[in-house]
């Protein structure tokens, strides 16, 4: 982080990914008691990944639906993080050491730190509750058609989990975080 930068003017942000697809997730589901019911398991191979960053101070959430994850994917997403940062403030990016993260492509930004979590640490990121709440209330127990259908579903549900007033704050705050 840059030293001339206040802790004032700091915003913790944490970034993850998720892959959504045609083998999704089959989760519980309501059924008449004593009943079993079944659920259909897609066999296909299309799959979108869900960029998501999320700030809980300022309940505010930043994601974007790719085919792919990679550096260049990765850069696109720091790039969006970055536009959304408000002038004059910091953003400290809490993420995983996955490869597309830690690469030489990745540049700096002015208004962005990137602090690595502990390798096989996902406890310490709560963007992946954010995506076990997706699963469980919008992405599992579907079947979609194509690709299309799966970026449509993503980004509905992303939408609809940043949209919800205080939701990212209810979700994703950490008694550790707070500056």
């Amino acid at each position: 982080m840059p030293g001339h930068i206040t802790i004032e003017k700091v915003d913790i942000w944490f970034q993850d990914e998720a892959r959504i697809g045609q083998r999704g997730t089959l989760t519980r589901t309501w059924a008449i008691k004593g009943s079993r019911p079944r659920l259909t398991r897609q066999q296909q191979f299309e799959y979108a990944y869900i960029f998501g960053a999320v700030c809980p101070a300022r309940d505010q959430g930043v994601g974007l639906v790719l085919p792919t994850v990679n550096s260049t994917a990765m850069i696109a997403h720091l790039q969006h993080i970055s536009d959304q940062v408000p002038k004059g403030r910091h953003a400290v990016l809490v993420l995983d050491q996955a490869a597309w993260h830690t690469t030489s492509k990745v540049k700096q930004y002015d208004n962005l730190t990137l602090l690595p979590l502990p390798p096989a640490s996902p406890e310490l990121n709560p963007v992946e509750q954010v995506w076990q709440l997706l699963r469980d209330n919008w992405l599992a127990n579907r079947c979609y058609e194509g690709y299309e259908d799966i970026v449509d579903a993503c980004c509905e549900a992303w939408n609809w989990f940043v949209d919800m007033p205080n939701q990212i704050r209810r979700l994703c705050s950490r008694s550790w975080v707070n500056l």
